[in-house]
């Protein structure tokens, strides 16, 4: 616990330091704008993101890329030293005694969940594998022949291996899940200013979601799960722009940035493809405002957080995005069979369809629907339901926003919207629930919380109807809050006060390529970090040059 606080608090700083210094930039150019400390982090997180992917083009991730770090972040805190302390100090005198605890409190909570708890399967599988080879060559040609899950290339993986310390010789340190989950708490604690306005807000709704999720994840965000990071991402990023909405910011900048964030998102996992959507508003804005100049450095922003991701898709795997070979533009010789990429890809569907046998992928929806629904989670059917309901309700809701003209609703919409879409996107496609549970438990809530909010006034029986509303919240908060704190209190243990638990390991057997040892399983299909080069069968391949640094290329 002890080290990843400290782990949390480089992260931070760097990650503060790193986007005040891209937002003084744009700032520079579009125009000042008051930016608040999350801002700050969340896109320090995407910098630094960016920043560790290009660097793995070149060289492994590891001392010298956070050496280039801090020494950037020295840099801007000397330059911006008045303007920092300025910041610092407005945020900590406008901060009341009772929020500072609370921060601290949740700091702690979150390190500790941090520290210790369940690993996630696939961290064993190739998570922890990905990391590693981040760690010890930054981009390997032709990885995902060794292990086609290796070329699964989520921009988080390189996150969590600037961050990890592995080059300390100790541990390998898989914090970032945490952080951003942390960050992500901070924006749902603002939940508590429903009690000060007497009223709750559908940036609420959202936020009170996002809660749930956290309370979810929370003994397993100790695995650098690529899922973890999209949906913490999403939440994030659909809270934000509903309390610009609903403020009635009419600046595109902070949409803008929104918009980037959202690219980032998909770097992180291609099911997050539609929040994109959400950038139609700052788009909107830029295109009435015929601002040429901001489309452009947004549109060439957004290409450059997705740029290192594709070139790192193509070298792994030789496909622009791997498993996906409608794109196919290269002819290298480190590329994955078509065939295995396309079995990869259908695997990827049945499994999420609850099938398990890609020889049942020609199945249509009526078919492997009703089973797959039958072995949901009573919460999740009734989110489902819900959700299915709420898709051609939100696209109704929109248009007679837009009609009547009301800005801040038609913002609200498109949000219940963009979700909405998220929603089919992912059941028509691979509905495991951890790949989109974000879409499932928004999809309804923001829908017809918004025409809610929207319709029914806080005057005579709406003042009832917003009572009982706030009552069964109330309850509901404080039947989670006592669950989670007896879940908490009865898993307690002093055992990783220190350091955190690390990454499950296997028994493994060794085999040769081409004079290189590599691992794999006993038993079973996983093998965890320690095993390295390894991959849960032996692999049919050939090393391209003469070391590991060369690259892979399959053989028959």
């Amino acid at each position: 616990m002890l080290s990843v606080g400290l782990i949390f608090l480089y992260v931070w700083l760097s990650a503060y330091l790193t986007g005040f210094l891209v937002l003084a930039g744009i700032g520079r150019i579009y125009g000042s704008y008051q930016w608040k400390a999350g801002s700050y982090v969340m896109a320090g997180l995407v910098t630094v993101t960016v920043y560790a992917q290009f660097f793995s083009l070149f060289y492994k991730v590891g001392l010298a890329a956070n050496v280039i770090l801090s020494a950037v972040c020295a840099v801007t805190a000397v330059v911006f030293r008045r303007r920092l302390r300025a910041e610092w100090r407005a945020a900590y005198s406008s901060t009341g005694t009772g929020k500072k605890i609370f921060y601290v409190l949740l700091f702690l909570l979150m390190a500790y969940g941090t520290s210790r708890g369940i690993i996630h399967y696939d961290t064993g599988l190739y998570h922890a594998q990905s990391i590693r080879w981040i760690e010890e060559y930054g981009v390997v040609k032709g990885l995902g022949n060794l292990h086609c899950r290796l070329a699964y290339n989520s921009s988080s993986f390189a996150l969590s291996a600037l961050y990890s310390f592995g080059f300390l010789g100790g541990q390998s340190y898989h914090c970032m899940a945490g952080f951003l989950a942390w960050v992500v708490a901070v924006k749902c604690s603002g939940v508590m200013s429903a009690w000060k306005r007497g009223r709750l807000l559908v940036s609420d709704i959202a936020r009170l979601t996002g809660i749930y999720y956290l309370l979810i994840i929370f003994d397993e965000m100790i695995s650098p799960a690529s899922d973890y990071f999209m949906v913490l991402t999403v939440f994030y990023l659909v809270i934000r722009y509903l309390e610009l909405a609903e403020s009635g910011e009419g600046s595109w900048l902070p949409y803008g940035l929104l918009a980037l964030l959202s690219v980032f998102a998909v770097s992180v996992k291609l099911s997050a493809a539609l929040i994109v959507l959400l950038a139609l508003k700052p788009a909107a804005i830029l295109i009435r405002e015929k601002n040429g100049k901001g489309i452009a450095g947004f549109l060439g922003m957004g290409f450059m957080i997705m740029l290192p991701c594709l070139i790192r898709n193509v070298w792994i795997s030789g496909w622009l995005a791997y498993p996906f070979t409608a794109v196919d533009l290269f002819s290298v010789d480190w590329k994955i069979p078509k065939e295995i990429a396309d079995y990869d890809a259908k695997e990827i569907q049945v499994w999420g369809r609850g099938l398990y046998d890609v020889a049942e992928y020609g199945k249509g929806m009526r078919e492997w629907f009703p089973a797959w629904f039958a072995a949901q989670g009573m919460v999740d059917k009734l989110f489902i339901l819900a959700g299915l309901a709420a898709v051609p309700v939100s696209a109704a809701a929109f248009a007679a926003a837009f009609g009547r003209r009301e800005r801040i609703q038609q913002d609200v919409m498109l949000a219940a919207v963009t979700v909405n879409a998220s929603f089919l996107f992912w059941l028509c496609s691979a509905p495991l629930i951890r790949y989109g549970c974000v879409y499932v438990w928004l999809a309804a809530p923001l829908t017809f919380g918004g025409l809610a909010l929207w319709l029914v006034r806080d005057q005579g029986r709406g003042r009832i109807f917003w009572r009982l509303v706030y009552g069964a919240v109330f309850l509901a908060a404080c039947y989670k809050a006592v669950m989670f704190a007896r879940e908490t209190a009865a898993g307690y243990s002093a055992e990783y006060f220190v350091y955190q638990k690390e990454y499950e390991d296997f028994r493994t057997r060794s085999y040769m390529i081409d004079g290189s040892v590599f691992y794999y399983p006993e038993e079973g299909d996983r093998t965890g970090y320690d095993a390295f080069p390894s991959s849960p069968a032996k692999a049919a391949m050939e090393l391209r040059g003469e070391g590991l640094g060369d690259g892979f290329r399959y053989k028959k």
